[in-house]
């Protein structure tokens, strides 16, 4: 199982299973795949569900029901986590996720641009602001990270490839998988895909899914 996996998410960035063990708990799948991350204290779990109203530095904050934009998750950490794991605990067919393969966005900015752009949180860390590439080699891959609300040009080739990655992202034409039926699951690369969740329509407010982060596969 985990060779098939490996092979699916190096072709196309993610692999979906449709009503994936229903009597497994998304901690037991993500144990089956690989070592879950826990990315902040009695956070292993996030069920995420629509709000109108949330921290104004959260995406739910500032995009409430509408749609959100592409990104990767925790981009601004220096090393984000490695996969994503959601699973649908209420979904619906017409509030699909939305992907965007980071190969094709390196396409059409060019490795040299994003390799060379510095960006930085908006906000310092611990503490302290680290200074991020957008795209940089890990191992035997090139980690892609976006975030337009959390991450900021720190240099000038950041804010060239700002503009260029945005205007890219405004005409792309993403994937879009619904995550529909209870126990949907879907398995992201997050060193590769971006993602957004599409609008919330009226009532679909009741969107449930679960999330539990991945740094690496067994």
């Amino acid at each position: 199982m985990t060779l098939e996996i490996r092979d699916g998410l190096r072709k196309v960035g993610y692999i979906f299973f449709s009503s994936h063990r229903p009597k497994d708990s998304i901690v037991e799948i993500a144990e089956r795949f690989g070592k879950p991350l826990v990315p902040w204290e009695n956070g292993l779990i996030q069920t995420l569900v629509p709000r109108t109203k949330a921290a104004p530095n959260s995406y739910s904050g500032i995009y409430g029901l509408d749609r959100f934009p592409f990104h990767s998750d925790l981009a601004h950490w220096r090393t984000p986590p490695r996969y994503l794991l959601l699973r649908c605990i209420t979904g619906f067919a017409d509030v699909p996720t939305l992907m965007i393969d980071g190969h094709d966005l390196i396409d059409a900015v060019s490795l040299d641009v994003l390799g060379r752009a510095i960006f930085k949180p908006r906000r310092p860390r611990e503490g302290s602001v680290s200074l991020l590439r957008l795209c940089e080699p890990v191992d035997d891959v090139v980690r892609v990270r976006w975030d337009e609300v959390f991450l900021k040009p720190a240099s000038r080739i950041g804010e060239v490839a700002n503009l260029r990655v945005r205007e890219w992202l405004s005409i792309c034409t993403p994937i879009a998988l619904s995550l529909a039926e209870t126990h949907d699951t879907l398995l992201i690369d997050n060193w590769r895909m971006l993602h957004a969740r599409s609008p919330i329509l009226a009532g679909r407010e009741t969107r449930a899914i679960e999330r539990v982060y991945l740094e690496a596969l067994h």
